[in-house]
C-alpha cells in the first residue's frame, strides 16, 4: 500500500485579493505564481501548499456551515511558545481565533479566514507524533471526550508570558481552567426566526 503525503489543499474563493493577504499574515504563505483564475501560495520549497480558485462562476455559500464539506485545515508550530507568540502577533494585527481548543495531543486554534473556511493553528502537546498518536489511539480522556476543552487563548498566553510552563498549562487547559466566557458554541447554526 503506499502512503503519499498531502501536498496541498485548494479552495474556491470570490475573494482571491482578501485570501491571498489573510494567509500571508496567518501562515507566511507568499505567490508563486498568480493568474486572472487563481492563485498558487507556498510557505515552504514546495511549488504549492494552497491553491486559491477564483472562476468567475463560483458563487459564495450562504449555508456553508451547514453543509458537508471542508471543516478544516491545520497548521502546526514546533513549540507552544511558537503558537503562542503567532496567537498574539496576529491578535495584534486584528486577527483573532474564532474559537480555541486543547485535543490533549494538540492544543489548538481555529480562525475563520475571509471564505470562512476554518484553519487550524496547533502544537504538539507530545513534542513526538509517535507519542501523541499512541495517546489518541489508547487514552480513556480522548475517548470520553475527542473534541477536547475550550480555552481562553489570551489568559492562556498570559500565563506562558508569566512563566507558566506549556506542560503545566496543557494540564490547566485540560482540566477547565481556561474556560472562555462564553463558551462557544459548536453545532449547526441557528435558524433563522
Amino acid at each position: 500500500m503506499s502512503n503519499p503525503i498531502l501536498h496541498h489543499v485548494n479552495l474556491t474563493t470570490t475573494r482571491l485579493k482578501e485570501m491571498i493577504d489573510w494567509y500571508n499574515a496567518v501562515t507566511g504563505m507568499t505567490v508563486c505564481h498568480l493568474a486572472p483564475v487563481g492563485a498558487w501560495l507556498s510557505n515552504d520549497s514546495a511549488n504549492h501548499r494552497l491553491g486559491l480558485l477564483a472562476f468567475p462562476w463560483v458563487s459564495d455559500d450562504k449555508a456553508k456551515e451547514a453543509h458537508t464539506g471542508l471543516h478544516h485545515f491545520a497548521f502546526e508550530f514546533g513549540s507552544f511558545q511558537g503558537l503562542f507568540t503567532n496567537y498574539a502577533r496576529l491578535r495584534d494585527i486584528g486577527v483573532t481565533p474564532a474559537f480555541s481548543l486543547d485535543h490533549g495531543l494538540t492544543t489548538s486554534m481555529y480562525y475563520r479566514d475571509p471564505d470562512a473556511n476554518l484553519v487550524e493553528l496547533q502544537v504538539d502537546n507530545f513534542g513526538d507524533w509517535g507519542k501523541s498518536k499512541h495517546w489518541m489511539q489508547t487514552s480513556p480522556e480522548f475517548e470520553a471526550n475527542p473534541v477536547g476543552v475550550f480555552f481562553d487563548p489570551e489568559r492562556v498566553n498570559s500565563a506562558f508570558l508569566s512563566g507558566q510552563s506549556a506542560s503545566d498549562l496543557h494540564v490547566a487547559i485540560f482540566a477547565s481552567r481556561f474556560l472562555p466566557d462564553p463558551l462557544p458554541v459548536i453545532g449547526p447554526p441557528a435558524s433563522p426566526a
